[in-house]
């Protein structure tokens, strides 16, 4: 009763709410998300006056203005007023999408690489980097990606070698999201326990430390990212997260985890657009009515609708799974997947049903096509997703079917 109570007394923007009152969430949830959204509408004036810094500079304050504001708690324990579960994270991030790419970007960049620390880290660690980072004092990057080691995480090579009680790192780490703004990041190199992917392990680097650099590299939505170089980097074996010879299992773990939440900043982004499209049809008067009379432009809009739907459907039954302690790597892998390659579809649906308007140059829709794109890539491109959830399929349970 308090959730249909709360549904149907509020707006949700960034939401649908129907969705948001099915029997995948709580009460909780939806205040969270209430106080989210109003919360994003208040810095509409602050986000304004930050566009004039570059990305970087951007997304230090951005981060700072998540953590004063609380929305970064999650990382040292449940928050008192709402969840810390993977639903949560889901909803907060299309919200945040919703309204602005950067706080979506800083949010999630701080979330994950936190996460790991949450995660894999012993006592000392977490006491010592996770309540920086939630209150926006501190930067944390997830160094995973190089040159030629992208999607195939066991080809790793930058080389952690030890030396007595230290490691020395040596090599580059590419496409480095808050690379160039970091205070530490978690560093995956080899270690060279086992051939391949068992011989890999996690490191807790602080970015200060002498042989460290990086060079930002712009992207076609502009953000902090940034190639990070390493030249005979001493680090202590203190720093390893987790044990030796671990680092896929923590890479892999974290970006199964994360998938569901990209799927649902491609629906804050989609929901943005379609809302853009819609008021744009009502609005426009053509042949004598309006162009959302037109069956073509119905149909296309009713796709999006139809396609937000699904794709919200498939995020919130990943995060369930998760949050309810059943294997969900396959269904976070699915909800990535159909989000972001539809939520690409009804941008571009967006921009056709605007014409002209949409191909302005700084328009709402240019941004978020830019801003929409690099999700099929990133954290497990489309291509990858899809021999995941390919490998996941159990062709064992057909075996004893005649009738097939």
């Amino acid at each position: 009763m308090q959730k249909a109570n709360l549904v149907n007394h509020n707006h949700f923007v960034s939401h649908d709410a129907a969705m948001l009152n099915l029997p995948f969430y709580q009460p909780v949830h939806l205040a969270q998300i209430e106080a989210l959204e109003a919360w994003c509408q208040q810095q509409y004036k602050t986000l304004q006056k930050l566009a004039q810094y570059d990305s970087a500079e951007q997304g230090k304050r951005l981060i700072q203005l998540l953590g004063q504001a609380g929305w970064l708690q999650h990382l040292i324990g449940q928050p008192k007023e709402y969840p810390a579960d993977a639903r949560s994270l889901c909803l907060c991030r299309q919200t945040l999408a919703y309204f602005d790419d950067l706080l979506d970007f800083a949010y999630s960049i701080q979330s994950l690489s936190g996460s790991i620390i949450q995660r894999f880290g012993n006592e000392a660690q977490r006491q010592h980097y996770l309540p920086g980072l939630a209150s926006g004092e501190r930067i944390a990057a997830f160094a995973l990606s190089e040159l030629q080691a992208g999607s195939d995480v066991s080809a790793i090579a930058l080389k952690a070698e030890q030396q007595g009680e230290s490691y020395i790192l040596n090599g580059e780490k590419a496409w480095i999201a808050q690379g160039d703004i970091s205070d530490f990041c978690v560093v995956i190199a080899r270690t060279d326990e086992g051939p391949g992917a068992l011989g890999l392990s996690a490191f807790i680097v602080n970015t200060c430390l002498p042989g460290i650099s990086s060079s930002a590299i712009g992207a076609i939505a502009p953000r902090s990212w940034a190639h990070l170089h390493f030249d005979n980097v001493q680090v202590s074996s203190e720093a390893i997260l987790g044990i030796p010879g671990q680092g896929f299992i923590v890479a892999l773990e974290i970006l199964d985890r994360f998938r569901m939440t990209v799927a649902g900043a491609a629906i804050g982004f989609a929901r943005r657009a379609a809302d853009v499209a819609l008021r744009h049809a009502a609005d426009r008067k053509i042949y004598q009515g309006r162009l959302l009379d037109l069956q073509l432009i119905k149909a296309m809009l009713a796709k999006m609708e139809i396609k937000l739907s699904a794709s919200a459907l498939l995020t919130a039954r990943a995060a369930w799974m998760l949050d309810q302690g059943h294997p969900f790597a396959k269904h976070s892998a699915i909800a990535k997947y159909f989000a972001t390659e539809n939520a690409c579809e009804i941008v571009d649906d967006a921009v056709q049903i605007l014409g002209a308007t949409g191909v302005v140059a700084n328009s709402q829709l240019e941004r978020l096509y830019r801003q929409i794109r690099p999700l099929r890539i990133y954290e497990g491109s489309s291509e990858t997703l899809l021999m995941n959830i390919a490998s996941a399929l159990d062709a064992y349970r057909l075996q004893e079917r005649e009738d097939l």
